[in-house]
């Protein structure tokens, strides 16, 4: 498994809210827990997961699904990018 952190930009409003939502994420490496809480839910474009010696990058679909009970958003990995040394 691979040991990964999360971290989320902030929304287009600018700012973090105190808020925090959970997230599914899709695609991407083994080892991301498809689960997440980041600020601003459906607002958020991007979430962010440091994996290993990078991060992999996730985008808002602007589709929804259902987990246990709660209707989340849902982001689809788009592409990883390396720590800067």
């Amino acid at each position: 498994m691979i040991g990964c952190l999360f971290r989320d930009f902030p929304g287009t409003s600018g700012g973090f809210m105190d808020t925090y939502v959970r997230v599914i994420l899709k695609g991407g490496p083994d080892g991301i827990p498809r689960i997440r809480e980041v600020a601003y839910g459906d607002e958020i474009p991007h979430v962010k997961v440091a994996c290993g010696n990078g991060y992999e990058h996730f985008e808002r679909t602007g589709d929804h699904e259902e987990f246990e009970g709660e209707i989340l958003p849902v982001y689809q990995w788009s592409y990883r990018t390396f720590i800067a040394e």
